[in-house]
């Protein structure tokens, strides 16, 4: 095997991980807008379709990365449930908080997701390219969910200043533990 070869498997390998973590992420956050979307009915309904249309993104993303990992032969990340649980947990308690809750937690989230999804790209070029693709694809519409609930978020606001690092620790912590 020529050393070409040896690098193009060791990303594919890479390449699979990273996809399974993706996928197990995207469960995650298809909870977290499923269950603020129920929640801000009462706490804020005027971004109940802002919501529907970031989860609705969400579950496209989630079926990319299944595609992939399927048409691979690979079998879901094992953290796959727990990203549903945590996501749940998450909207609801930043459901009920209302608003700007709601806001600063997909902020928080999204900042932490593109930062970690420019990475893979970077680190998947030229050695996995049908995985750069299917990241690539979710790249817009992250930035999209990311600008346009920052455009509800004011910085000095309570919740930004408590839950932004909390969910973006939380966030760092279910990546880093998806890539064990």
């Amino acid at each position: 095997m020529t050393e070409e070869q040896k690098t193009l498997d060791r990303g594919s390998a890479l390449g699979a991980r990273i996809l399974k973590v993706d996928h197990a992420g995207e469960q995650g956050a298809v909870n977290i807008y499923r269950t603020q979307i129920f929640m801000a009915r009462w706490t804020a309904p005027s971004l109940v379709p802002e919501l529907r249309e970031f989860k609705s993104h969400e579950e496209g993303h989630r079926a990319l990365f299944a595609a992939e990992l399927q048409r691979r032969g690979v079998r879901r990340c094992r953290s796959y449930w727990l990203c549903g649980i945590g996501g749940w947990v998450l909207g609801l308690l930043t459901g009920l908080l209302g608003r700007h809750a709601i806001s600063a937690t997909t902020v928080a989230v999204e900042r932490v997701v593109l930062g970690h999804l420019k990475a893979q790209l970077h680190e998947l070029a030229g050695k996995d390219e049908a995985a750069v693709r299917v990241i690539s694809q979710i790249v817009e519409e992250e930035q999209l969910h990311h600008d346009q609930s920052a455009s509800h978020v004011r910085s000095s606001h309570v919740w930004t200043r408590v839950l932004s690092p909390v969910v973006a620790l939380s966030t760092e912590t279910v990546i880093w533990l998806g890539m064990l």
